[in-house]
């Protein structure tokens, strides 16, 4: 349930209804937008009947939300979330590119790979140091010592990291030299680590899982939001469907979906949509049109020798000429945003 109050309600009348709230036991999340004061009551509201607090000085109405993800949903707060990452914002109207390899390979690789995405306008430097693979026999990264690589090479360019955390044992030490903590797809619904993750206090980036549905999904931000300290940056990276000409099929409609449904932003990312090098591009201009926050896509500087998904790759040179249509497309989208507020 959600209460919201009128526009003109006093503290006074505000602290009353947050005091009864507390008395029957359930716990409040409080989004001041710009004119209401939306109160999110956390907990089983079942047994409360919506008149008992629609009959509070100051109250609008209250609206019971039926769906299973309520701090994740746009009916609580209606207004766009804006994550800043130290000084990087995501969902504030801009857009903003995360680049880097799959795997860091060492510190030459990193610094190189920093180097390409500075030069292309990326402000997120991505990379895996533990690596979720799917035979027992493929690199799997080199855990701390490649976070190491990866922080140094992003202080050196004055970057961002956004870097994957696999299981709850592993967070202390990446949250240590990351900026964003990124849940990969196979862990989409591992909800003990999305709650220890959404404790740290760190922006968490949730990829979508292979075989996820859009309410699935958030309901998995939902273990995120609970805790109140770790906002959300949903990653499409697209879903396992009967297709084999791509890796995956890339789920364009879910960003205006999730647009739509939540008030958290959401990025694309066509390297793993597609599993194909020269689809990237396309589908990056094409995340730009669907309305995404960003883009974070995997660069290599020599994608034929990379340890890890060198086909899906983009070198220095594809990779610079994709952020330069990118651009453009941001551009006409800027137009376009216009025009709607035009109506």
């Amino acid at each position: 349930m959600i209460i919201i109050m009128e526009p003109e309600a006093t503290h006074e009348q505000i602290d009353t209804v947050l005091e009864r709230i507390q008395e029957i036991g359930l716990n409040v999340q409080i989004n001041k937008g710009s004119e209401q004061v939306v109160l999110g009551l956390i907990g089983d509201t079942r047994h409360i009947q919506d008149v008992a607090f629609q009959r509070y000085k100051g109250v609008a109405k209250t609206v019971r939300i039926s769906n299973t993800y309520k701090l994740t949903s746009r009916e609580f707060h209606p207004q766009d979330t804006v994550v800043d990452v130290d000084g990087v914002k995501i969902g504030d109207g801009s857009f903003v590119t995360m680049a880097g390899p799959c795997s860091i390979e060492g510190l030459d690789q990193i610094r190189e790979t920093a180097r390409m995405a500075k030069a292309g306008g990326a402000k997120i430097l991505r990379g895996g140091a533990y690596k979720p693979r799917t035979s027992p026999y493929a690199f799997q990264g080199l855990e701390e010592e490649g976070l190491r690589y990866i922080r140094q090479a992003a202080d050196e360019f004055d970057m961002k990291v956004i870097t994957e955390v696999m299981d709850v044992e592993h967070i202390e030490v990446v949250a240590k030299y990351a900026d964003i903590l990124q849940i990969g797809a196979r862990n989409m619904q591992n909800f003990k680590l999305l709650a220890a993750v959404g404790k740290t206090g760190k922006p968490i980036g949730l990829k979508r899982g292979i075989s996820g549905t859009i309410d699935e999904w958030l309901n998995a931000a939902e273990y995120i939001a609970v805790s109140e300290k770790s906002p959300v940056i949903f990653i499409e990276r697209g879903i396992r469907t009967y297709e084999t000409a791509t890796r995956n099929t890339f789920d364009l409609s879910a960003v205006p979906l999730i647009k739509k449904l939540s008030h958290f932003p959401i990025i694309v990312d066509p390297s793993h949509g597609t599993g194909v090098w020269d689809l990237v591009t396309p589908m990056a201009r094409a995340g730009v049109a669907a309305g995404a926050d960003g883009l974070i896509v995997e660069i290599h500087p020599d994608p034929e020798k990379a340890w890890s998904d060198g086909p899906q790759s983009l070198n220095e040179k594809n990779y610079l000429k994709m952020m330069k249509e990118v651009n453009v497309m941001t551009e006409a989208m800027k137009k376009i945003n216009e025009l709607k507020g035009d109506k």
